[in-house]
């Protein structure tokens, strides 16, 4: 499996490139580097088109010297430097051509430090990719040697949810990874006056999180009995005011990953990151892999025969 990591050319270039080298070790997987530079226009007027795509191809072979310098050494890497129209495009011809299975990107840098910020390009590939797809919060770096030690799976009792659950543990295995199941509660704090209302949505909360117990431990039954599983596995229930603290409530380590599904609004074979995924992640503390509805049946079929 190769995974093809996008290439902005500017500071984020450190974070991302953390990141894929981290995914990659984990997996022992190829890692195949790539930044989109448009294709050349028709000549203009005085030769200024010829100039700017001559200064637009030292860009990307700056950042791809830049880049290589970033890749230690217990890791090999292959550079591209691809043409096309728009990022977003250009990205998925060169997955398709390399038979790439993950894509990993950066955040904005218009985001908040420590947090995943969704730029043009990653918004775009989130309602689009038919692969998974791999966003670092902004800032992101890494230990030396750094590999992914736990994937927390973000878990409701929904379509598909149970097949994201085995897609993720037979990953995880691979990886030599932990497992976590996590659901999470947000619920808004109500004034103090609110009464006999606050006091009804208390129990509806706990309802809330039973049905979330319950349903967790179902999933988890399914895990236990894959051929091949990690060797630790746990579940946790977030709760709090805003999906921050939600989040923030089960706690996280360094070499953890979220991942989530993708909305089954969206089409089955591509990443359509719906409402509330999209609130996991922006709020997550840590990378996050969204994961196709296609691509997740495909790999809990492929974790179930072992």
């Amino acid at each position: 499996m190769t995974l093809l990591v996008g290439l902005p050319r500017d500071e984020r270039a450190a974070a991302v490139v953390d990141l894929g080298v981290t995914i990659a070790r984990s997996l022992d997987e190829d890692l195949l580097v790539c930044t989109v530079v448009p294709p050349p226009w028709p000549p203009g007027v005085g030769r200024v088109d010829p100039e700017f795509q001559a200064h637009l191809d030292r860009e990307a072979e700056e950042a791809v010297d830049r880049a290589r310098a970033l890749v230690p050494a217990d890791r090999e890497a292959e550079f591209v430097v691809a043409r096309a129209r728009s990022t977003s495009a250009g990205l998925l011809d060169v997955a398709q051509e390399h038979d790439a299975r993950l894509l990993v990107l950066g955040s904005s840098t218009a985001g908040v430090l420590g947090r995943i910020a969704f730029g043009s390009v990653a918004e775009r590939l989130l309602h689009s990719s038919p692969l998974p797809v791999v966003l670092g919060p902004r800032g992101f770096r890494c230990r030396p040697g750094a590999r992914v030690r736990r994937v927390t799976t973000a878990f409701g009792a929904t379509e598909g949810a149970d097949e994201l659950v085995l897609a993720v543990a037979g990953v995880a295995a691979r990886a030599a990874a932990d497992l976590r199941i996590a659901s999470f509660a947000v619920r808004p704090r109500t004034p103090l006056t609110a009464g006999i209302g606050s006091r009804a949505e208390d129990a509806v909360a706990q309802e809330w999180a039973a049905d979330a117990v319950r349903a967790q431990r179902a999933v988890l039954a399914q895990v236990e009995r894959l051929p091949r599983r990690p060797s630790t596995i746990e579940a946790a229930v977030g709760h709090g005011p805003d999906w921050s603290a939600a989040l923030e409530g089960i706690g996280w380590n360094d070499g953890d990953l979220l991942a989530v599904g993708s909305s089954t609004a969206g089409p089955l074979e591509r990443v359509f990151l719906g409402s509330r995924s999209s609130r996991i992640v922006r709020h997550s503390p840590v990378p996050v892999v969204v994961v196709p509805r296609a691509a997740a049946q495909a790999l809990a079929e492929r974790a179930e025969r072992g």
